[in-house]
């Protein structure tokens, strides 16, 4: 291997290790915002409570 093939792999695993992280957690952010929204969207009808309340006695 040349020098300049050294330079080359070293600038090369710069430039991965500098945008590779950046760019996994703008994709994890993108997907907990979808899951939020989600999330928001799920209605759960809110039952009326029972006045008669029964007795195990």
């Amino acid at each position: 291997m040349s020098l300049r093939d050294g330079v080359l792999l070293t600038l090369f695993n710069t430039v991965v290790c500098l945008v590779l992280p950046k760019l996994l957690s703008m994709i994890s952010a993108a997907k907990k915002t979808q899951i939020n929204q989600e999330e928001q969207q799920i209605n759960i009808p809110i039952s009326e409570p029972n006045p008669e309340i029964p007795s195990f006695s």
